[in-house]
């Protein structure tokens, strides 16, 4: 990957940025209007938000705004949102999507996610549930109106259960940062040519300020920030980071002239667990 708008290839050959904007709690709609125009602005060409986010509105003005004013083809940006948790099920899943679909105010979505799994700790037939709700994605995918379809926060036994479908994942969104890998989900996603993307990629912010980062960050003359993100670009998995401010957007984005060699990838990898790194409650 050389530039933030380089694309990978999704199992069904759709090709996704390697580098996203993420707009989780930027629920402000001036402030997430501005962020998301800002974002495509700097070069961003893959913005992520979801219905739990309640910007969705916002975020297709600011899209659809910027192709107008920059006479920027839609086919250039790819845009994703989530179904959430609360919509299980074929149909409920059916409708969610045309709600999203009517607030961004977009003809297409690129990727569409089921925002949470279904988990045993709520639903003694959360399988069945999942698998439901799965169908409802596939019937989404079926009508054209979005050309990838994936799933976020699901760990390899949630994964499991759609594995037999005629359609299968094509994106895994998860929390990875430093302190938090989350091999085994890795592992499960890459065997099944599944592509991972990272939310909270900087841990919160806590990362910023651990010891080794810091002294990497030192070492290559970088920010913490792009450190983490190189990092992650380096074991294939897209990172979302967020932030409003256009400076910070900016040096998120400058993480394709460097590489970080073998023995500090590892030396990131081997970070235990620490500050408030895979808190995910009902991720079960």
């Amino acid at each position: 990957m050389h530039t933030m708008t380089d694309r990978i290839l999704l199992n069904n050959r759709t090709a996704i940025p390697c580098l996203g904007f993420g707009t989780y709690k930027i629920t402000d709609a001036k402030e997430a209007y501005q962020s998301v125009y800002d974002a495509l602005s700097i070069g961003y060409r893959h913005i992520d938000t979801a219905a739990f986010y309640e910007n969705e509105a916002s975020v297709g003005a600011a899209i659809r705004d910027f192709m107008a004013d920059h006479q920027v083809a839609r086919e250039e940006i790819f845009v994703t949102s989530k179904v959430w948790k609360t919509e299980f099920g074929r149909e409920r899943t059916k409708k969610a999507f045309a709600k999203s679909m009517e607030l961004l105010g977009l003809d297409y979505l690129d990727l569409y996610l089921v925002h949470w799994p279904s988990s045993f700790a709520f639903d003694d037939d959360w399988e069945n549930t999942n698998r439901d709700t799965w169908r409802g994605m596939i019937d989404n995918y079926r009508s054209g109106r979005v050309k990838a379809i994936g799933v976020s926060n699901f760990l390899p036994h949630h994964l499991h259960a759609l594995m037999d479908m005629e359609v299968i994942p094509a994106v895994d969104q998860i929390e990875v940062n430093p302190g938090f890998l989350q091999e085994e989900t890795l592992l499960f996603c890459k065997e099944n040519k599944i592509v991972v993307e990272a939310w909270s990629p900087l841990g919160r912010g806590l990362s910023l300020k651990h010891p080794l980062l810091e002294s990497l960050a030192q070492k290559y003359r970088r920010s913490v920030a792009q450190i983490i993100l190189r990092w992650e670009l380096q074991h294939d998995i897209i990172p979302l980071p967020k932030s409003v401010n256009p400076s910070r957007m900016k040096e998120n984005a400058q993480i394709f002239d460097f590489s970080l060699s073998d023995a500090d990838m590892a030396a990131i990898d081997a970070l235990a667990p620490y500050g408030n790194s895979g808190h995910s409650p009902d991720q079960v």
